[in-house]
């Protein structure tokens, strides 16, 4: 069955809408069988809607995937004193012998006690470091990050740039070349879901040097980075 994609990229060209080098990338995926990101597609959607009279299709902003809860922490309700029992035997020897000297009572009594005092306090020594570990492990996750759909490229390629972003409603994105010279750039709206994704053309002034070039993502609080080779 032929992909309505290929219909829609055949008809934009004939009506010279869009941009042709991106737009014939596509169609010649699409003859080749290989495979399309959803970024290609949303660019071809977006034309087909303006160009074409597509019917916008409806969409659902939240994210799909599953939230992970961490079950709360479990204070065991039993009393220390039921789980802590001293055998009934002892206690008829402390009382029958009744050691001559009453210092040996006391002493004996001081030392059950600390027992019950250890065990108390270890068990509660448990408790918190698992509440600990629960905290440590929600604060792990990452505010910013950012990916490519390759790890290189050639001159006229799409670059498709995406990501997550947990602080802010807007990030910049930019490209810098081998020399640090800035050869593209824009602001990106952030998704409910934190999510965001655009498309870059790998061309144009600046690229003209095969190398190592940087993709730069900055939210108003922190910045990541991450390269990938260019070759003209």
């Amino acid at each position: 069955m032929t992909d309505p994609l290929f219909d829609d990229v055949q008809t934009l060209l004939d009506k010279e809408k869009g941009d042709e080098r991106i737009l014939k990338q596509i169609l010649r995926a699409c003859e080749n069988n290989e495979v399309i990101s959803n970024y290609e597609r949303n660019y071809v959607k977006n034309l087909a809607e303006k160009y074409l009279g597509r019917l916008p299709e409806n969409t659902d902003d939240q994210s799909t995937e599953e939230k992970q809860t961490i079950s709360d922490v479990i204070i065991p309700t039993t009393s220390l004193q039921q789980k802590i029992e001293i055998p009934t035997s002892m206690a008829p020897q402390i009382i029958q012998k009744k050691p001559k000297n009453p210092k040996m009572l006391i002493g004996a009594g001081v030392a059950v006690l600390a027992i019950i005092i250890a065990i108390g306090i270890s068990q509660s020594g448990i408790s918190i470091m698992e509440s600990d570990s629960i905290m440590d492990s929600d604060s792990s996750s990452a505010s910013l990050s950012i990916q490519t759909d390759l790890s290189s490229y050639q001159k006229g390629d799409i670059i498709s740039i995406s990501g997550k972003s947990n602080t802010s409603e807007t990030i910049n994105i930019s490209i810098e070349n081998q020399n640090g010279q800035l050869v593209w750039s824009e602001q990106v709206s952030v998704k409910n879901d934190g999510r965001f994704s655009t498309l870059a053309i790998a061309g144009g002034p600046g690229w003209d040097q095969s190398g190592t070039y940087t993709i730069k993502v900055e939210n108003n609080m922190e910045t990541k980075s991450k390269t990938f080779s260019f070759k003209v």
